[in-house]
């Protein structure tokens, strides 16, 4: 009810939470990962360091060698389908930040709230893609749980342990080496994957007491011989913070750090994707794969009952490289619009043995 009062009604506040894909940015997601088949694999083919030994004796004949050893690795990846609604009578509500004494435009309302639907779905499973990133890099395997913590999708990559140790020495504390230990993973990486470690992704804390630790300040300050160069932190990855670069032993690393979070389904708390007392070490181009499986619609492959046109929602919904499937239809009554984002996404550590994490027991 109006009275004789007057209102100035001014931009309203919106928060968002848009989630950081700084991790699953991390695995490469080609044309051909995009698939419609219940499970997806790929041949491996290991190459190692061998040499060549001599014959003593022309006569002896050559030292026979195979071209054909390789194995076959399948997967059948989790299933993600969101769903929401809106209902016909919503249409003649007060849209967010509308002025109530504006004339209502209906299309426009289901426009917007579909949109905003649409890509709220979207977020919370672009969010889980990357807590599957996080997992990979940390563990080697991936466990998605429901709200009461029961595991819904579990699956074990078989990383070797020695890819996943705990430091000597708790960092922080006297006799801790964390260039010792950084250095001894990525010997292991270098041994078992034949690729160089030069990235390393920090936790919180296990970022600040690197940085505290004597020996890599005394590394840092020597003026003779450029051996690392901290700089002013800058935002270079999707949520991923770059520290600079430094020397240890016979390799250059880049320092990032990462502090994006998720909403834990069963306890509710913020949690952060890398744990703050680890410390990934892996190659820039380690070969990580984003897969995405289609999710079968009968109605659009026969083209028979296919789903509402609105132009304003796109066939296949991209946000930092990951491909989602919308989905939008009508009940036969024409007063409840479904709309849905669906996937099935997994990340797989095609190259498993370049990369390591290290619990600095913090």
């Amino acid at each position: 009810m109006s009275d004789k009062s007057t209102r100035k009604m001014i931009r309203g506040y919106e928060q968002t939470a848009s989630p950081t894909l700084y991790l699953s940015g991390q695995f490469r997601a080609p044309a051909e990962n995009f698939y419609d088949s219940e499970f997806v694999e790929f041949d491996i083919d290991r190459d190692d360091e061998d040499i060549a030994i001599v014959v003593t004796d022309l006569s002896t004949g050559k030292r026979m060698n195979s071209a054909d050893l390789y194995t076959n690795k399948s997967f059948k990846p989790p299933i993600f389908n969101e769903e929401g609604a809106i209902n016909s009578w919503d249409l003649i509500k007060r849209e967010f930040g509308e002025n109530p004494f504006a004339s209502i435009s209906l299309r426009a309302n289901v426009v917007s709230r579909m949109l905003k639907l649409m890509n709220k779905l979207g977020k919370k499973i672009n969010r889980t893609i990357e807590l599957q990133a996080s997992q990979v890099l940390q563990t080697g395997t991936i466990t998605l749980t429901d709200s009461n913590g029961v595991a819904l999708y579990t699956i074990d990559f078989l990383p070797k342990a020695t890819h996943f140790p705990t430091a000597g020495t708790t960092w922080g504390q006297v006799g801790a080496d964390p260039m010792g230990d950084l250095s001894s993973l990525a010997d292991v990486n270098r041994n078992d994957g034949k690729i160089d470690s030069d990235y390393l992704i920090f936790g919180q804390a296990a970022l600040r007491a690197f940085l505290s630790d004597a020996a890599v300040q005394a590394l840092l300050d020597n003026r003779r011989i450029a051996k690392g160069d901290v700089i002013r932190t800058s935002h270079r990855g999707n949520g991923g913070k770059f520290h600079g670069t430094i020397d240890i032993d016979n390799n250059t690393y880049e320092i990032w750090s990462y502090a994006g979070r998720y909403k834990h389904p069963k306890t509710g708390a913020s949690t952060k994707y890398i744990e703050d007392g680890k410390v990934v070490v892996k190659a820039a181009d380690s070969r990580l794969d984003a897969t995405f499986g289609s999710i079968p619609n009968i109605g659009k492959m026969l083209g028979i009952s296919g789903p509402v046109s609105m132009p304003e929602v796109p066939s296949r919904m991209m946000a930092g490289g990951l491909g989602l499937s919308p989905h939008v239809y009508l009940t036969p009554d024409g007063r409840t619009l479904f709309g849905s984002v669906g996937t099935r996404a997994l990340m797989i550590p095609t190259a498993i043995d370049t990369f390591g994490c290290l619990d600095t027991g913090l």
